[in-house]
């Protein structure tokens, strides 16, 4: 087990590494061919190739995201074939955030199946920013279960 997990976060940090390299290809690369990514907001929960979509251009210009990740949690499944983890993440523009998600092993290589970023919000914040949520959405912004990249 302690190689697996030497592997997976491995593969975390090099995800984060392309993320921030701009290197789409490379990032891209580390997600199962049928992945989903769930970003911040509650409309984002895409499909790689929509969310590849979303990035791609980002990332030819140049523009990466740098997430430095810390506190990684990691657990297996009895087979050791398949890893879910958290992990907190310091972003210049976002300040702390969460990255959750499962990996698996397809051809002896760890791939994430499921990435979701979120932003943790303090419990004494918490109905303050809920608030500010239901006010935002009351305005006729998007609402969640849509895929469109924005």
């Amino acid at each position: 087990m302690t190689d697996h997990r030497a592997a997976v976060s491995a593969t975390l940090d090099a995800f984060h590494q392309a993320a921030a390299r701009a290197d789409a290809d490379r990032y891209f690369a580390f997600f199962a061919k049928d992945a989903v990514f769930i970003g911040t907001d509650a409309t984002e929960r895409w499909t790689i190739e929509q969310f590849r979509r979303y990035a791609d251009p980002i990332m030819a210009r140049g523009q990466g995201w740098l997430y430095l990740p810390s506190n990684r949690n990691l657990a297996f499944n009895a087979r050791a074939d398949t890893a879910w983890f958290d992990e907190m993440l310091t972003n210049e523009s976002y300040g702390l955030c969460r990255g959750t998600g499962v990996l698996s092993l397809h051809d002896g290589r760890w791939l994430i199946d499921q990435y979701h970023l979120t932003i943790p919000v303090p419990n004494d914040l918490a109905k303050d920013f809920a608030q500010k949520i239901r006010e935002h959405s009351a305005k006729g912004a998007a609402l969640p279960g849509g895929n469109a990249p924005r």
